[in-house]
Protein backbone atom coordinates (compact mmCIF):
# COMPACT_ATOMS: atom_id res chain seq x y z
CA UNK A 1 0.00 0.00 0.00
CA UNK A 2 1.54 3.07 -0.99
CA UNK A 3 1.08 6.44 0.78
CA UNK A 4 -1.97 7.47 -1.19
CA UNK A 5 -3.96 4.36 -0.11
CA UNK A 6 -2.96 5.39 3.26
CA UNK A 7 -6.22 6.15 5.91
CA UNK A 8 -6.53 10.32 5.83
CA UNK A 9 -5.04 10.41 9.40
CA UNK A 10 -2.75 7.92 8.84
CA UNK A 11 -1.39 9.92 6.12
CA UNK A 12 -0.95 12.66 8.00
CA UNK A 13 1.09 10.86 11.09
CA UNK A 14 3.49 9.40 8.53
CA UNK A 15 4.16 12.84 6.53
CA UNK A 16 7.49 14.32 6.36
CA UNK A 17 6.48 16.87 8.90
CA UNK A 18 5.50 19.79 6.61
CA UNK A 19 2.61 20.33 9.21
CA UNK A 20 3.44 20.83 12.53
CA UNK A 21 2.12 18.09 14.96
CA UNK A 22 -0.70 19.80 17.09
CA UNK A 23 0.08 18.36 20.95
CA UNK A 24 -3.06 19.28 22.00
CA UNK A 25 -4.91 16.09 20.82
CA UNK A 26 -3.68 12.62 19.76
CA UNK A 27 -4.94 11.31 16.40
CA UNK A 28 -6.21 7.82 16.58
CA UNK A 29 -3.98 4.93 15.01
CA UNK A 30 -5.26 3.78 12.47
CA UNK A 31 -7.72 6.50 11.49
CA UNK A 32 -11.20 5.86 10.89
CA UNK A 33 -11.69 8.46 8.32
CA UNK A 34 -10.50 6.90 4.99
CA UNK A 35 -10.05 8.81 1.74
CA UNK A 36 -13.18 7.72 0.14
CA UNK A 37 -16.39 9.44 -1.09
CA UNK A 38 -18.31 7.99 2.06
CA UNK A 39 -16.43 10.56 3.97
CA UNK A 40 -16.34 13.88 1.54
CA UNK A 41 -18.34 15.95 3.36
CA UNK A 42 -19.34 15.29 7.32
CA UNK A 43 -21.29 17.08 9.70
CA UNK A 44 -20.12 17.59 13.45
CA UNK A 45 -22.15 18.09 16.79
CA UNK A 46 -20.61 19.53 20.08
CA UNK A 47 -21.79 18.53 23.23
CA UNK A 48 -19.48 19.48 25.71
CA UNK A 49 -20.62 19.21 29.38
CA UNK A 50 -20.47 22.08 32.11
CA UNK A 51 -20.94 25.15 30.17
CA UNK A 52 -25.34 25.09 29.51
CA UNK A 53 -26.23 21.39 30.76
CA UNK A 54 -29.39 22.55 32.36
CA UNK A 55 -31.30 19.05 33.13
CA UNK A 56 -28.06 17.34 31.96
CA UNK A 57 -28.86 17.08 28.36
CA UNK A 58 -25.66 17.44 27.29
CA UNK A 59 -24.46 14.69 28.80
CA UNK A 60 -27.02 12.35 28.51
CA UNK A 61 -26.69 13.13 24.56
CA UNK A 62 -23.17 12.13 24.48
CA UNK A 63 -23.91 8.86 26.57
CA UNK A 64 -26.71 8.04 24.12
CA UNK A 65 -25.24 8.23 21.08
CA UNK A 66 -22.43 6.45 21.76
CA UNK A 67 -24.21 3.54 23.35
CA UNK A 68 -26.69 3.46 20.83
CA UNK A 69 -24.76 3.88 17.68
CA UNK A 70 -21.42 2.48 16.68
CA UNK A 71 -18.74 4.55 17.14
CA UNK A 72 -14.34 4.86 16.61
CA UNK A 73 -12.15 7.85 18.80
CA UNK A 74 -10.86 9.98 16.31
CA UNK A 75 -8.73 12.34 18.07
CA UNK A 76 -8.59 12.57 21.96
CA UNK A 77 -7.60 15.59 23.45
CA UNK A 78 -4.97 16.03 26.33
CA UNK A 79 -7.35 17.04 29.23
CA UNK A 80 -3.84 18.39 31.38
CA UNK A 81 -3.01 21.34 29.03
CA UNK A 82 -7.40 21.81 29.26
CA UNK A 83 -8.85 21.17 32.93
CA UNK A 84 -8.38 22.28 36.25
CA UNK A 85 -8.66 19.93 38.83
CA UNK A 86 -8.64 22.11 41.69
CA UNK A 87 -11.83 23.38 40.20
CA UNK A 88 -13.26 19.95 38.69
CA UNK A 89 -12.13 17.46 40.84
CA UNK A 90 -12.15 14.00 39.70
CA UNK A 91 -14.29 11.44 41.75
CA UNK A 92 -11.89 8.86 43.37
CA UNK A 93 -13.52 5.36 44.73
CA UNK A 94 -11.75 4.04 48.00
CA UNK A 95 -12.47 0.47 48.45
CA UNK A 96 -11.99 -1.01 52.00
CA UNK A 97 -9.66 1.95 53.20
CA UNK A 98 -7.81 1.23 49.55
CA UNK A 99 -7.51 3.82 46.82
CA UNK A 100 -9.03 1.93 43.86
CA UNK A 101 -9.55 4.13 41.02
CA UNK A 102 -10.17 7.70 39.56
CA UNK A 103 -12.62 8.97 37.40
CA UNK A 104 -11.06 9.72 33.83
CA UNK A 105 -11.37 12.88 32.14
CA UNK A 106 -11.81 12.15 28.49
CA UNK A 107 -12.23 15.01 26.12
CA UNK A 108 -12.93 13.08 22.18
CA UNK A 109 -13.62 13.47 18.71
CA UNK A 110 -15.82 10.20 17.73
CA UNK A 111 -17.05 8.73 14.18
CA UNK A 112 -20.60 7.69 14.97
CA UNK A 113 -22.81 5.78 12.23
CA UNK A 114 -26.18 6.57 12.62
CA UNK A 115 -29.07 3.84 11.66
CA UNK A 116 -28.57 4.39 7.84
CA UNK A 117 -24.68 3.98 8.31
CA UNK A 118 -24.10 7.20 6.94
CA UNK A 119 -21.15 9.23 8.99
CA UNK A 120 -20.90 12.29 11.52
CA UNK A 121 -18.49 13.28 13.96
CA UNK A 122 -19.05 14.07 17.78
CA UNK A 123 -16.73 15.67 20.56
CA UNK A 124 -18.10 15.06 23.61
CA UNK A 125 -16.46 15.77 27.17
CA UNK A 126 -15.94 18.79 29.66
CA UNK A 127 -15.74 22.38 28.93
CA UNK A 128 -12.02 22.77 29.08
CA UNK A 129 -11.29 25.26 32.01
CA UNK A 130 -8.00 26.15 30.06
CA UNK A 131 -6.61 27.84 26.45
CA UNK A 132 -9.97 28.11 25.13
CA UNK A 133 -7.87 30.01 22.47
CA UNK A 134 -5.75 26.82 21.59
CA UNK A 135 -8.58 24.69 21.94
CA UNK A 136 -11.23 26.29 19.64
CA UNK A 137 -7.91 26.29 17.01
CA UNK A 138 -7.09 22.54 17.11
CA UNK A 139 -11.18 21.76 16.87
CA UNK A 140 -11.63 24.11 13.91
CA UNK A 141 -7.81 22.05 12.62
CA UNK A 142 -9.52 18.86 12.95
CA UNK A 143 -12.79 19.78 11.72
CA UNK A 144 -11.20 21.15 8.37
CA UNK A 145 -8.95 17.64 8.24
CA UNK A 146 -12.29 16.00 7.83
CA UNK A 147 -14.03 18.02 5.69
CA UNK A 148 -16.80 19.28 7.85
CA UNK A 149 -18.89 21.88 6.72
CA UNK A 150 -21.79 22.25 9.01
CA UNK A 151 -21.19 22.21 12.76
CA UNK A 152 -24.16 22.07 15.16
CA UNK A 153 -23.85 22.85 18.93
CA UNK A 154 -25.47 21.78 21.52
CA UNK A 155 -26.73 23.96 24.75
CA UNK A 156 -29.72 23.44 27.60
CA UNK A 157 -30.22 26.36 29.77
CA UNK A 158 -32.66 26.89 32.52
CA UNK A 159 -35.61 28.59 31.61
CA UNK A 160 -38.89 30.14 33.02
CA UNK A 161 -40.77 27.69 31.14
CA UNK A 162 -43.21 25.10 32.40
CA UNK A 163 -43.09 21.57 31.85
CA UNK A 164 -46.52 21.31 31.05
CA UNK A 165 -45.94 22.72 27.34
CA UNK A 166 -43.89 21.73 24.07
CA UNK A 167 -40.57 22.16 24.85
CA UNK A 168 -39.06 24.72 22.96
CA UNK A 169 -35.28 24.43 20.97
CA UNK A 170 -34.16 27.84 20.11
CA UNK A 171 -31.27 28.14 17.62
CA UNK A 172 -28.26 30.56 16.50
CA UNK A 173 -26.47 30.01 13.27
CA UNK A 174 -23.99 31.73 10.81
CA UNK A 175 -27.28 31.69 7.99
CA UNK A 176 -30.75 32.66 9.17
CA UNK A 177 -31.60 30.46 6.39
CA UNK A 178 -30.17 26.80 8.69
CA UNK A 179 -32.94 27.78 11.05
CA UNK A 180 -36.25 28.93 10.32
CA UNK A 181 -38.03 26.31 11.42
CA UNK A 182 -36.74 27.18 15.27
CA UNK A 183 -37.23 30.12 17.99
CA UNK A 184 -34.54 32.70 17.41
CA UNK A 185 -33.75 36.22 19.24
CA UNK A 186 -34.35 39.13 17.78
CA UNK A 187 -32.17 41.41 19.59
CA UNK A 188 -29.01 41.97 20.48
CA UNK A 189 -27.75 39.97 23.59
CA UNK A 190 -24.17 39.80 25.11
CA UNK A 191 -24.26 36.52 27.71
CA UNK A 192 -21.62 34.98 29.38
CA UNK A 193 -18.63 33.50 27.06
CA UNK A 194 -17.95 29.33 27.12
CA UNK A 195 -15.49 27.16 25.24
CA UNK A 196 -17.88 25.61 22.67
CA UNK A 197 -18.99 29.39 21.55
CA UNK A 198 -15.72 30.15 20.97
CA UNK A 199 -15.74 26.99 18.88
CA UNK A 200 -18.37 28.46 17.03
CA UNK A 201 -17.22 31.39 16.41
CA UNK A 202 -13.45 30.03 15.28
CA UNK A 203 -15.30 27.36 12.80
CA UNK A 204 -17.69 30.50 11.29
CA UNK A 205 -14.66 32.76 10.59
CA UNK A 206 -13.11 29.46 9.22
CA UNK A 207 -16.16 29.53 7.08
CA UNK A 208 -17.65 26.66 7.99
CA UNK A 209 -21.69 26.50 8.72
CA UNK A 210 -22.65 26.76 12.28
CA UNK A 211 -25.57 26.15 14.49
CA UNK A 212 -26.38 26.50 18.04
CA UNK A 213 -28.99 24.51 19.57
CA UNK A 214 -30.34 25.63 23.35
CA UNK A 215 -32.62 23.48 24.79
CA UNK A 216 -35.08 25.38 27.41
CA UNK A 217 -35.46 23.39 30.40
CA UNK A 218 -37.56 24.86 33.40
CA UNK A 219 -35.33 26.16 35.91
CA UNK A 220 -36.94 24.18 38.94
CA UNK A 221 -35.92 20.72 37.05
CA UNK A 222 -32.28 22.09 35.65
CA UNK A 223 -30.70 20.23 38.38
CA UNK A 224 -32.26 17.14 37.33
CA UNK A 225 -32.04 14.77 34.55
CA UNK A 226 -34.66 15.86 31.97
CA UNK A 227 -34.75 13.37 29.36
CA UNK A 228 -37.24 15.35 27.13
CA UNK A 229 -34.04 17.80 26.75
CA UNK A 230 -32.68 15.33 25.56
CA UNK A 231 -34.97 14.06 23.09
CA UNK A 232 -35.49 17.59 21.90
CA UNK A 233 -31.64 18.30 21.17
CA UNK A 234 -31.58 14.93 19.52
CA UNK A 235 -33.87 15.25 17.01
CA UNK A 236 -32.93 18.82 16.31
CA UNK A 237 -29.47 17.84 15.96
CA UNK A 238 -30.76 15.01 13.28
CA UNK A 239 -32.91 16.89 11.26
CA UNK A 240 -30.10 19.97 11.17
CA UNK A 241 -27.10 17.37 9.94
CA UNK A 242 -29.43 15.01 8.12
CA UNK A 243 -28.65 11.95 9.88
CA UNK A 244 -31.27 9.46 11.83
CA UNK A 245 -30.95 9.24 15.44
CA UNK A 246 -32.52 6.51 17.31
CA UNK A 247 -34.60 8.85 19.99
CA UNK A 248 -37.31 5.69 21.08
CA UNK A 249 -35.56 4.76 23.90
CA UNK A 250 -35.47 8.09 25.73
CA UNK A 251 -39.72 7.81 25.59
CA UNK A 252 -40.18 5.84 28.85
CA UNK A 253 -37.66 8.69 30.50
CA UNK A 254 -39.54 11.17 29.54
CA UNK A 255 -42.87 9.97 30.38
CA UNK A 256 -41.49 9.02 33.58
CA UNK A 257 -40.69 12.53 34.29
CA UNK A 258 -43.60 13.72 33.33
CA UNK A 259 -45.93 11.84 35.33
CA UNK A 260 -43.41 12.46 38.30
CA UNK A 261 -43.79 16.20 37.88
CA UNK A 262 -47.83 15.94 37.43
CA UNK A 263 -47.56 14.06 40.92
CA UNK A 264 -45.85 16.61 42.80
CA UNK A 265 -47.69 19.64 41.48
CA UNK A 266 -51.21 18.00 42.28
CA UNK A 267 -49.71 17.47 45.63
CA UNK A 268 -47.97 20.98 46.58
CA UNK A 269 -50.60 23.69 45.58
CA UNK A 270 -47.94 26.14 45.90
CA UNK A 271 -46.01 24.52 43.33
CA UNK A 272 -49.25 24.35 41.11
CA UNK A 273 -49.64 28.20 41.69
CA UNK A 274 -46.23 28.52 39.78
CA UNK A 275 -46.79 26.65 37.27
CA UNK A 276 -49.99 28.05 36.47
CA UNK A 277 -48.61 31.41 36.14
CA UNK A 278 -45.84 29.98 33.83
CA UNK A 279 -47.86 28.63 31.44
CA UNK A 280 -49.74 31.59 31.07
CA UNK A 281 -46.97 33.32 30.28
CA UNK A 282 -45.56 30.44 27.80
CA UNK A 283 -49.20 31.22 26.16
CA UNK A 284 -48.84 34.85 25.81
CA UNK A 285 -45.88 34.42 24.28
CA UNK A 286 -46.67 31.98 22.02
CA UNK A 287 -49.33 34.26 20.93
CA UNK A 288 -47.30 37.12 20.27
CA UNK A 289 -44.60 35.46 18.38
CA UNK A 290 -47.38 33.44 16.15
CA UNK A 291 -48.51 36.91 15.04
CA UNK A 292 -44.87 38.25 14.45
CA UNK A 293 -44.61 35.56 12.33
CA UNK A 294 -47.57 36.39 10.32
CA UNK A 295 -47.40 40.08 9.88
CA UNK A 296 -43.56 39.11 8.21
CA UNK A 297 -44.06 38.54 4.70
CA UNK A 298 -40.38 37.78 4.20
CA UNK A 299 -38.64 34.39 4.58
CA UNK A 300 -35.87 34.69 7.15
CA UNK A 301 -32.64 36.10 5.84
CA UNK A 302 -34.78 37.12 2.88
CA UNK A 303 -33.63 40.88 1.37
CA UNK A 304 -36.20 43.38 1.04
CA UNK A 305 -36.91 43.48 -3.14
CA UNK A 306 -35.83 46.48 -4.66
CA UNK A 307 -38.06 48.68 -7.40
CA UNK A 308 -36.90 47.55 -9.91
CA UNK A 309 -37.69 43.73 -9.42
CA UNK A 310 -41.14 45.14 -7.98
CA UNK A 311 -41.19 46.75 -11.40
CA UNK A 312 -40.46 43.49 -13.33
CA UNK A 313 -43.08 41.48 -10.76
CA UNK A 314 -45.93 44.31 -11.52
CA UNK A 315 -45.57 44.10 -15.35
CA UNK A 316 -45.58 40.52 -15.39
CA UNK A 317 -49.01 40.17 -13.76
CA UNK A 318 -50.21 43.14 -15.92
CA UNK A 319 -49.21 40.97 -18.91
CA UNK A 320 -50.43 38.05 -17.13
CA UNK A 321 -53.84 39.49 -17.07
CA UNK A 322 -54.00 40.71 -20.47
CA UNK A 323 -53.76 37.74 -22.04
CA UNK A 324 -55.99 35.48 -23.91
CA UNK A 325 -59.49 35.71 -21.71
CA UNK A 326 -57.97 37.73 -19.22
CA UNK A 327 -57.47 40.71 -21.39
CA UNK A 328 -58.43 44.12 -19.97
CA UNK A 329 -59.93 46.95 -21.19
CA UNK A 330 -58.81 50.78 -20.54
CA UNK A 331 -62.02 51.09 -17.53
CA UNK A 332 -60.57 47.86 -16.11
CA UNK A 333 -63.56 45.39 -17.12
CA UNK A 334 -63.05 42.29 -19.47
Amino acid sequence: MNANDRPAFDRYNHSDNNRRKNSMYELAYPGPIAASAEFSSLPMIVALEGYADAGQAISQVSSHLLQALDSTPVATFNVDELIDYRARRPSVTLDHSRVAGREKLNLVLHLVKDTNDSPFLILTGPEPDLKWESFGKAVTELAQRCSVERVVTLYSAPMTVPHTRPLVVSAHASDPSFIKDFHSWGARMIIPGSAALDIELKLKEAGLETVGLTAHVPHYIAASDYPEATRALLEAAGKLTDRSIPVGALDADVERMQRQLADQVDDNPEIATVVNALEQQYDLESERQRQRKESNLLEPGQDIPTGEELGAEFEAFLAEMSDGSGETTEGGEE
